[in-house]
Order: structure tokens, then C-alpha cells, then sequence
């Protein structure tokens, strides 16, 4: 690779590791000022506010193709995302531990985000997905986000007010913005830098978006999930994981099939969402805690999963 090509691309990849870090950490602090002023538990604010933030690159990639009448690239760019969310972002985190997880708080969204790709995959089974599909979905996203309203509002009816806030609820709402918009300037920064690089290699196109762009649009999550583990806050890094899942699944691309129908061939589409369930169930956790060589499989799942998507007929 010549200096004048690996110049700037290699500045982006750069630049993008202390705008992901600077804006982790905002975002993490952010979100657990929000969760304190709000008085509702942590994790709900992280399957939420978080988990969405998070999401946005996936819901502008795939709202983008679908009115540009190319919803095809949204739905593999969301489906594939839940699949690094699961199995590669939590496998990394799970290298430094094992996680604290309360089945009780997080039980809904477990059986939820395994539902999600078992029923987009009966709607595919006619080799695409609708516009009565995308209503459905999001009719689901709907009734789920009641769920979580009803839960924040009742939780919320029983805490006392806290008087002794860490961080000022306006300030709180400012790093939030600020956090995330340094997340998503180091995800395209990612994503340019490294497909550029990918390319001058001689990487095919279809590798570098089930790889690069996967991981560049999850960098919000990968980011937010492992300064989680590292300042103890793993619930607020499950929470973003599984609701950023169930966002995807729902939101995104029942939005994406509402806009345009979505040609989606069942052998293409099982890939991803047989190993979203896959990934998935190696979350769930036992005795409160996902163990640590959970991690290893998890990891072991997504390489699987990359293999098995590169080897199809292009």
C-alpha cells in the first residue's frame, strides 16, 4: 500500500479510537445522570435511551435504502448488526469476566429478542417481507415500548426523590448528545478509514460489509458495553445490547419494509437470524451471572457466522 493512500485512511482509523473513547465515556455518564434525575432503574434507561441512541446508524442506513428503494442493504445491515451485537461485542466483554445478570430485570427482553428473528423468519418464508410484515413488526415495537413506559412510570411512583444527583439533569441530557455524536463521528470515522484500507487489500465488497460496516455502524454499543464492564455497570451494557437487538429487529426493519416491500431470500436471511437466536441463547444467564467462557463461544458463533455469510454465492 502506498504512503499518499495509507495516509489518510490510516488518520481516520486513528482519529475514530479517542472519539469512540472520549465519547463512551460521556454517553455511559450521561446515561446513568438520566437514569438517577428520572428516578427509573438503570437498565431500562439502557434498553431505551441507549439502546436507540446506539441503533441510529443502523435506522439512517436502513430508512436511507429503503426510500432510495434498496431496503435489501437495511435489513442485512440489521440483522447482521444484532449478530456482532450478540456475539461479537458481548463475547469481547466477556473476556474480562464473567456478568452480572438479574434474569428477573432483563427476562422480557430475553424472550423477546428470541421471538424477534423466529418470527421474522416465518414472514420470510414467502422469500420476502412485506408491508403488512413491517406494520407488524412495528406494531410489536410498539406494545413493547408500552411495556417499558408502564414499568419506568410504576418504578418511578415508588423511588423518593434523590437530592444528592451526581450529575445535574440538564448536564446529564448534554453528555448524552455530546457522547453520542462523538460515537457516531468515530463510526464513520471506522468505517471509512478501514473500507478504504480493506478495498487497497483487495478485500471483496460483500467481506467488508458483513465485517467492517457491521462493526463500524455496533461501535456505539461496543464502546458503551465494555466502559460498562469496566466502571461495573453492567447492566446498563447488557440493557443497551439486548434493547439495541430488539430496536434492529423491530423498529428498523419493520420500518424499512413499511417504506418499500424487501426481497428477502430465505437462505440469505436464515444465516443471520438462526445465529441471532444462537447468540442469543448463549446470552441467557444462569444463577445470575453469564459466565466467562460464554465469551469464547460467543466469539466462536460470530466467526462462524462470518464464514458461513462470505462462503454464499455472491
Amino acid at each position: 500500500m502506498t504512503a499518499s493512500l495509507a495516509t489518510p485512511d490510516a488518520l481516520a482509523l486513528a482519529a475514530a479510537i479517542p472519539a469512540a473513547a472520549l465519547g463512551g465515556v460521556a454517553f455511559l455518564k450521561g446515561v446513568l445522570g438520566v437514569a438517577q434525575a428520572l428516578r427509573v432503574p438503570k437498565f431500562l434507561v439502557a434498553t431505551t435511551l441507549a439502546a436507540f441512541a446506539t441503533s441510529s446508524p443502523e435506522l439512517a442506513v436502513s430508512s436511507l435504502a429503503a426510500l432510495a428503494g434498496k431496503p435489501e442493504i437495511g435489513l442485512g445491515n440489521a440483522l447482521g448488526s444484532n449478530v456482532v451485537n450478540a456475539g461479537l461485542i458481548l463475547g469481547l466483554a466477556l473476556l474480562f469476566g464473567a456478568l452480572a445478570a438479574r434474569l428477573n430485570a432483563f427476562k422480557r427482553d430475553f424472550v423477546l429478542a428470541l421471538c424477534v428473528p423466529v418470527l421474522t423468519l416465518v414472514l420470510a418464508l414467502d422469500g420476502s417481507l412485506s408491508r403488512a410484515d413491517g406494520a407488524l413488526l412495528l406494531t410489536l415495537f410498539a406494545l413493547w415500548m408500552t411495556l417499558v413506559v408502564r414499568q419506568a412510570m410504576a418504578h418511578r411512583r415508588e423511588a423518593m426523590p434523590d437530592t444528592d444527583l451526581s450529575t445535574h439533569p440538564m448536564r446529564a441530557w448534554l453528555l448524552v448528545l455530546v457522547g453520542f455524536a462523538s460515537l457516531t463521528l468515530a463510526g464513520r470515522l471506522f468505517v471509512s478509514g478501514a473500507s478504504a484500507i480493506a478495498v487497497a487489500l483487495g478485500v471483496h465488497a460483500y467481506l467488508i460489509g458483513a465485517t467492517v460496516i457491521a462493526i463500524g455502524t455496533t461501535l456505539p454499543e461496543l464502546v458503551t458495553m465494555l466502559l460498562s464492564r469496566l466502571r461495573g455497570e453492567d447492566d446498563v451494557g447488557l440493557g443497551t445490547l439486548l434493547g439495541s437487538n430488539l430496536f434492529n429487529g423491530l423498529a428498523i426493519v419493520g420500518l424499512a419494509a413499511t417504506i418499500h416491500p424487501i426481497d428477502a431470500p430465505l437462505g440469505e436471511v436464515a444465516v443471520a437470524l438462526v445465529f441471532g437466536v444462537l447468540t442469543v441463547l448463549l446470552m441467557l444467564p444462569r444463577a445470575g451471572v453469564i459466565a466467562r467462557w460464554r465469551g469464547l463461544a460467543l466469539l466462536a458463533a460470530y466467526a462462524v457466522f462470518i464464514l458461513v455469510t462470505v462462503s454464499q454465492p455472491l
